[in-house]
């Protein structure tokens, strides 16, 4: 009996971890978007909306989803308490503090880190150009993101049931 226990713990303790791999490969897409979505939404604000990039961050923050929208909210927090610091360096530190709790990569964390170097520094119609570069080079990106969900969501499921499973019969 305590083996059939112990066979049933190592099944869906090894599925759980499947489960777990293959939840961040169908997060990404997700955020991702949400990503476009905010950085759409801040090219609106800024060139058209004309609001103050602390501003901005705070109204993009506030209606993108919670992965992302902190990113941003966080940023504008740094803007707001450390006058010092320049639009870069806050988004750089929100990014730093940030980036580990959402799904992204280090490739979209590279186009956000090229991109804060305009935000603030330059003029709207400069500004634009490069959302809307960024904007374009996370699109592939998401692109990439949903092959790989494709490619990898299902076996990281099944990987971790059979290893599971794999345990289980090596066991008895």
């Amino acid at each position: 009996m305590i083996k059939l226990i112990g066979a049933l713990m190592v099944l869906v303790s090894a599925s759980m971890v499947g489960w777990q791999i293959s939840r961040t490969y169908a997060k990404r897409p997700v955020q991702l978007r949400a990503l476009l979505v905010a950085l759409q939404m801040l090219e609106t604000e800024i060139v058209y909306g004309l609001t103050p990039l602390q501003r901005a961050f705070v109204k993009v923050g506030q209606r993108v989803n919670k992965e992302v929208g902190n990113l941003f909210l966080l940023a504008a927090e740094l803007l707001e308490q450390e006058r010092a610091l320049s639009a870069e360096e806050s988004l750089q530190k929100a990014m730093k503090r940030h980036w580990p709790q959402t799904a992204l990569r280090k490739q979209e964390q590279e186009v956000l880190a090229s991109l804060s170097q305009v935000l603030g520094s330059s003029d709207r119609e400069d500004q634009q150009k490069h959302l809307r570069l960024a904007v374009t080079h996370l699109r592939g990106l998401e692109e990439e993101a949903r092959a790989e969900q494709d490619k990898y969501e299902k076996m990281y499921k099944s990987l971790g049931f059979l290893g599971g499973l794999l345990v289980v019969i090596l066991m008895f």
